[in-house]
């Protein structure tokens, strides 16, 4: 358990911006920063963070919290691990009252998996650094390769030695459960129930999750034998799905929201050898065809992507058509084609890092026009074939979800190959017609998100039962308000909070997260606390979290320019304070007297004794008297 002032020291430090904006590529928006969400393949933002209340609510999706909660969100971490990582980037020591005994064991599944790797990282980086084998052998291949030592130890290079139970055995032995050693991929289980290395003399690169901690493996051999597999890479597990990750984004996050660019290549050795030349926003696909999941990860911190190929061309063509994914995305893609012969691994080694950014600013080229230039080359003069060309191009196009940026390249892409831009225009619309009836959608366009007047009152939605939303009300109020002191007629000097505990005293909540934040708001006042917003957006249960993020995020806010541009003055929910939490009292009160009446008329007439129907009758007469009078105190009261 980590202690209570170790986590108030979290919370105090962590800028909820800053930690998502690692994420997410946010913009500014009035109080407020707007962003696409991460949990959801949207093209108009609904994802939200309030800096002032410490919160983020994402409207496509519903999640919504603080900045663990984000954590434990997007990379599935636990509470715990979404307090250290924010206490190793904000450089606080976690002070916990007991040893974790995450050298061992660990309390899940998935950290478990998390460990093993991790163990299994510095044990490949010992033996390279620290043994005569991984120094002959790893070490001198990463110095021939023109990786320097402060290179090899960021990356985390390694060498697994040249023995077929070196690694398993030493795993075993430091108490590493088999179960775990396996799933990860890093053993594999012979017939007779033994283990030995699946990496068994390569060289170790690596592959860490968003937030920098290993996850899997590849593994280079450096033998010359056509038998063994140049690269093993580890297998799918729980912690490593190879379509949701790029290699080396721990490294390039920063870089590429800096930057609004990413590089991407194809190898390990790529993405290394790049950022050693001080091009830091650079990632690799791990040798798998680039998948729409990371693309999106790519979309998250930037919408520009450029792409360096190596010199073959046989390996651009059949790629090109992969590419037309980033456009659907709605990503700007640009391409390097380096000279044959060469990948960006070599050319940099080559040129040096001045000559080879050089090379690549002076070289690359919209994708589109790259494409269109290929084809064009490989088609010749042949009708036909160019006539393929172009549909193909304007296939391409027509995944652009920018009608504007569309245009623009169908107007360049006439020029280009000599063709009217109506015709190119026409076969354009021909696609998207065809694509919309494929995907039985009508036509649509999708409007911007824009400013608009702050929302006072919870949105009542078709599954909510009247009473939840009457309970929501007051959870609403009493977080937004709760902390403020009345100055009413006839009320002083007392807190709102306090006061709508008391007067709600006698109403029992039915919606299961409403008591259960009713009853944690009573116990604080109870004990001389009053506990506001901040508390219960921190609290450590999920599900009051998100009962406090859905009453406190609104998706709309007020332009700060409203009232010069229209004249027009909106009053605040704080002016009619009054009238908004005695209203909420009363409604709630008549809903709950209305509930109970409908039950003894229920009772009323399935009851065949006559001494429960007179005492029905008699409780039935007696609310009723009960709601005259709060619908009276009602009208009288909040009318004021």
């Amino acid at each position: 358990m980590i202690t209570k002032p170790t986590i108030d020291r979290i919370m105090e430090a962590t800028d909820i911006v800053e930690v998502i904006g690692e994420f997410v590529q946010l913009k500014k928006r009035g109080a407020n920063y707007i962003g696409l969400s991460p949990f959801a393949n949207e093209r108009t933002p609904s994802f939200t963070v309030s800096p002032a209340k410490g919160i983020f609510k994402d409207f496509s999706t519903g999640k919504g919290g603080s900045a663990v909660t984000f954590l434990m969100e997007l990379e599935k971490f636990s509470y715990p691990e979404a307090l250290k990582w924010l206490a190793k980037k904000y450089g606080i020591e976690v002070e916990e009252t007991q040893t974790s005994p995450e050298n061992k064991e660990a309390e899940n599944r998935r950290e478990s998996l998390m460990i093993v790797s991790g163990y299994a990282a510095k044990f490949f980086q010992d033996s390279m650094w620290e043994t005569d084998e991984g120094k002959a052998i790893g070490l001198s291949y990463f110095k021939e390769r023109g990786f320097t030592t402060e290179t090899i130890k960021k990356f985390e290079l390694g060498y697994s030695p040249d023995q077929w139970e070196a690694f398993s055995a030493q795993a075993l032995k430091e108490g590493y459960q088999e179960e775990f050693i396996v799933e990860s991929g890093l053993s594999v289980k012979r017939d007779n129930g033994n283990l030995y290395d699946r990496y068994r003399g390569r060289v170790m690169f690596p592959i860490h999750s968003y937030t920098g901690r290993v996850i899997a493996f590849g593994g280079r051999t450096l033998k010359t034998d056509k038998n063994v597999p140049k690269y093993v890479n580890s297998p799918e597990s729980e912690i490593y799905h190879k379509s949701n990750v790029l290699y080396g984004l721990n490294f390039a996050k920063k870089a590429i929201r800096d930057e609004d660019n990413c590089y991407l290549v194809e190898g390990y050795a790529d993405v290394i050898s790049v950022h050693q030349a001080g091009i830091e926003n650079v990632v690799a696909s791990s040798g798998t065809s680039l998948t729409v999941e990371q693309i999106k990860l790519i979309g998250r911190l930037t919408k520009n992507v450029t792409i360096l190929y190596d010199g073959d061309a046989a390996g651009i063509k059949a790629s090109l058509r992969g590419l037309d994914l980033i456009l659907e995305e709605g990503l700007n893609v640009k391409v390097v084609l380096f000279p044959d012969g060469h990948d960006p691994d070599t050319y940099v080694r080559l040129l040096g890092s001045s000559a080879f950014k050089k090379y690549i600013d002076d070289n690359r080229k919209d994708f589109i026009l790259y494409k269109t230039d290929i084809l064009l080359k490989e088609a010749g003069k042949d009708p036909i074939l160019r006539a393929g060309v172009i549909r193909e191009v304007v296939e391409s196009i027509a995944k652009i979800p920018d009608s504007i940026k569309a245009s623009v390249f169908i107007k360049e892409c006439s020029r280009v190959m000599q063709i009217d831009e109506r015709a190119l225009l026409t076969e354009l619309n021909k696609m998207r017609q065809a694509k919309m009836r494929k995907n039985d959608q009508p036509d649509s366009f999708q409007t911007p998100y824009e400013d608009a007047p702050i929302a006072t009152e919870i949105e009542r939605t078709a599954t909510e039962a009247d009473g939840e939303t009457q309970e929501k009300e007051i959870i609403r109020l009493l977080l937004l308000y709760g902390n403020k002191m009345i100055d009413w007629d006839g009320i002083t000097n007392t807190y709102i909070g306090p006061f709508m505990i008391a007067e709600l005293s006698d109403v029992e909540f039915d919606h299961p997260s409403c008591k259960q934040f009713i009853d944690i708001y009573k116990s604080e006042i109870d004990q001389g606390k009053l506990p506001d917003e901040q508390y219960f957006i921190h609290y450590h249960e999920k599900q009051v979290v998100d009962l406090t993020v859905d009453m406190i995020a609104t998706r709309y806010m007020l332009s700060e320019n409203w009232l010069d541009m229209h004249s027009i003055f909106v009053p605040g929910e704080e002016l009619k304070l009054r009238a908004a939490v005695l209203g909420a009292i009363f409604h709630l009160k008549k809903q709950k007297v209305g509930k109970i009446l409908n039950k003894l008329l229920a009772d009323l007439q399935t009851s065949t004794s006559e001494t429960d129907q007179e005492i029905l009758q008699s409780q039935y007469i007696f609310m009723k008297k009960v709601e005259k009078k709060i619908t009276e105190y009602f009208g009288t009261v909040i009318s004021k």
